[in-house]
């Protein structure tokens, strides 16, 4: 395949997601107070969009977000999943 990003069987990001500089990560949450409160007053905002976003990330914040059904035969029945594990020797496929 011409243009494959990574090499087959090796992992594209060895190390992991990189991480947040804790100086960032302290600051971010300096500003939590700062950031819900302007959230609360955009509720109030005359644009639709704004407010309805607002109302969302306030209500997400507070209660969590709302489960996601997963359906996966239209009819809302079980999704049935196989799991396989094969032991095998290095140089074995």
């Amino acid at each position: 395949m011409v243009g494959t990003p990574f090499e087959k069987g090796k992992s594209g990001n060895p190390t992991g997601r990189p991480k947040i500089p804790a100086e960032v990560r302290e600051l971010a949450r300096g500003a939590t107070v700062k950031a819900l409160s302007r959230a609360i007053e955009l509720i109030d905002s005359a644009d639709e969009n704004v407010a309805l976003k607002a109302v969302n990330t306030v209500l997400d914040r507070a209660l969590g977000k709302p489960t996601q059904p997963v359906d996966g035969d239209g009819e809302g029945g079980p999704i049935r999943s196989l799991v396989q594990v094969r032991f095998v020797k290095p140089g074995e496929r």
